[in-house]
């Protein structure tokens, strides 16, 4: 099994992207050349969840086998339950179920198990079970919804700390996860500082091009803004 150090964000860090939307950084890392960092079929499972924000604790499925996809192997050193053990506070489960819709990965018990063992969320393109038990659990999910069989029926797993895809995104252990209403975003853990200082600054100013269009302000010019424009936000920008 290949394992990997789950390194701290700091609370910097963290505290920038608590201000930063999902959209905003995909903008970003478009500008830096990265099309494929939004993982499909991530919607959250319940309104409200918020937005939440970890370093990426991997799990992996690989289509099912019947010798090896069985219900005595969530007793196996190679489990769901294993790899959510190994897990430590604050991660994101990033579970790669290749878009399988008909076998729920995890249900109401595991789900109950991180969120008592302070994991910050689960973002998957498969779907979860037993959901009145996952809402109970109050563990953020981001998912493709609900199917009543276990994950046996359509998957095997097969480890956890390892590169694996979700919604077509490749995502790699310490890897920064981002979810909110819009989906789960990815940035890369080498890219991390650069991209939370481009994206907060993108924050500030498109509030400050709302600003200007709850003022009435035309578009051309503003979005994005000319070098009239930018001069004034420059300005306002010093004047905070």
């Amino acid at each position: 099994m290949n394992t990997v150090d789950v390194q701290p964000l700091s609370p910097t860090i963290v505290g920038a992207l608590q201000h930063v939307c999902t959209a905003t950084l995909t903008t970003v890392l478009l500008k830096k050349g990265l099309r494929n960092v939004w993982m499909r079929g991530t919607r959250p499972l319940a309104p409200g969840q918020g937005r939440r924000i970890g370093r990426a604790f991997t799990l992996r499925f690989v289509p099912a086998r019947e010798d090896l996809a069985t219900p005595a192997s969530w007793g196996s050193p190679i489990s769901t339950r294993a790899a959510i053990e190994a897990m430590p506070p604050g991660v994101i489960a990033v579970v790669g179920a290749m878009g399988v819709t008909d076998a729920g990965i995890f249900g109401d018990i595991l789900c109950a198990r991180m969120a008592r063992r302070e994991v910050a969320g689960l973002v998957t393109d498969g779907v979860v079970r037993d959901i009145p038990g996952v809402l109970a659990s109050r563990l953020p999910v981001w998912c493709q919804g609900t199917a009543a069989p276990p994950s046996v029926a359509g998957l095997t797993f097969v480890g956890w700390q390892e590169p694996v895809g979700c919604g077509g995104v490749a995502v790699f252990p310490n890897d920064v996860v981002v979810a909110d209403d819009d989906g789960a975003v990815l940035i890369p853990a080498a890219l991390l500082e650069t991209v939370v200082d481009e994206a907060v600054e993108q924050e500030r100013l498109e509030a400050w091009i709302m600003q200007e269009v709850q003022a009435g302000a035309e578009l051309p010019g503003l979005y994005p803004p000319n070098e009239a424009h930018r001069t004034r936000y420059e300005a306002w920008k010093r004047q905070r």
